[in-house]
């Protein structure tokens, strides 16, 4: 994930102009001029390029309306598919439109569409489980093998201008919420998700690894949750310095390099106690890499919950087996989301989380590969990044 700058929260990167990317041909891409397009896609390819495109548009089938994507954010996966063209059994085997986090208009209503109506504003749930097996039947769609992921091959995703989506997994939202905070109703439902296992209290204390977006948001989420002391840690200042200013009531920790996995988590457990019961009693892990899962390991109370949030490698080989055993420390893991975009509406909408200023950078759909290399640049200070479409577009 890019690192965060305590000063980037202010958005003054409108057009993506003051950046010094031009186009995106700084890194070897060729210019491309969309001005034509009616369509402009964000497009990965095999052999790790991106490129400006412009997509064919279709009819809505039944049951789909055709979108204007408004709002889409650049999340870690899709860096991840970019950089190595896969996430973990995922592969990217052909041309794919890239996104997920997004928020757009209904332009069109295909056949039996009865719950929506052009011109309404939603939110983009972005997966279209099969409904069919057992794991539907239940309601964990999420961990359905089926899946249409959008922006997972070959399902193209939302960094587009038109898209066809299934009515059903769509949301209205509010006329208060912006296109930019209806596509934050993604990462947000990701921690929804989370959270709900990962065993966070009121006045009981949690820990959060990371503070990239997705660790950002858990921390804000576990605040509103009511969880205290709270610490967050990162291996970057500029990060743990965001962070708090984003939730000024936590405390941070930088990780030393120094240090091994369960040294870390001795330095961590001293900001919350001396004693076992002061230790937190949820952790949720945000990054994903092996040696923070370990330190999280360590850092949880005996008894408590890791919630491991972060998407890594395939197999990890160094976690404490026995300590989490002999602790009975229930490790945890989650995948996507179900059922969280109307919490996440009422919760952004309800004040009871503020999740704007995470968006330190916003590009046009135009400069969709400009938005990508700034994101894929550590040293910007970029926390979420937003190409959005302020085409008053027509069919």
């Amino acid at each position: 994930m890019p690192s965060a700058d305590a000063s980037g929260h202010t958005n003054g990167h409108t057009n993506g102009h003051t950046n010094g990317h031009t186009n995106g041909h700084t890194n070897g891409h060729a210019e491309v001029d969309a001005s034509g397009f009616k369509n402009p896609s964000l497009q990965v390819t095999e052999d790790h390029r991106i490129k400006l495109v412009d997509a064919p548009i279709k009819e809505p089938g039944p049951g789909e309306v055709t979108l204007q994507v408004k709002c889409s954010g650049i999340c870690g996966s899709d860096m991840h598919l970019w950089k190595s063209g896969r996430i973990g059994s995922l592969e990217v085997k052909g041309d794919c439109v890239l996104g997920h986090e997004a928020a757009g208009l209904v332009l069109k209503c295909g056949e039996g569409v009865t719950t929506l109506k052009p011109g309404d504003r939603v939110g983009i749930e972005p997966q279209e489980p099969c409904e069919q097996c057992f794991l539907c039947m239940e309601g964990r769609y999420n961990l359905c093998e089926q899946v249409k992921f959008s922006g997972i091959w070959p399902d193209n995703g939302s960094i587009q201008r038109f898209k066809n989506h299934p009515a059903k997994w769509l949301y209205k939202i509010p006329d208060e919420l912006s296109y930019s905070e209806g596509a934050l109703l993604e990462p947000l439902s990701v921690i929804l998700h989370g959270i709900n296992g990962a065993n966070v209290k009121l006045g009981r204390p949690a820990l959060v690894c990371g503070a990239g977006p997705i660790g950002l948001v858990a921390l804000a989420a576990a605040r509103a949750s009511g969880a205290h002391p709270l610490v967050i840690t990162d291996i970057d200042p500029k990060r743990l310095a965001f962070a708090k200013e984003f939730v000024p009531r936590c405390q941070t920790y930088r990780i030393n390099s120094k240090l091994n996995a369960e040294q870390n988590a001795k330095e961590i457990r001293k900001l919350y106690g001396e004693d076992e019961y002061s230790a937190p009693a949820s952790v949720m892990e945000c990054t994903g890499v092996e040696s923070s899962v370990c330190t999280a390991a360590f850092a949880v109370r005996r008894g408590g919950t890791l919630m491991v949030i972060g998407v890594g490698k395939p197999v990890m080989n160094n976690i404490p087996f026995m300590h989490l055993s002999l602790a009975e420390i229930e490790l945890r893991f989650i995948n996507r989301y179900r059922d969280t975009w109307p919490a996440a509406i009422q919760c952004l909408s309800g004040g009871v989380l503020d999740l704007k200023k995470l968006v330190t950078h916003t590009f046009p759909l135009e400069k969709a590969v400009e938005a990508f290399e700034l994101n894929a640049d550590a040293g910007n200070g970029s926390i979420k990044v937003h190409i959005v479409d302020e085409t008053d577009a027509v069919l």
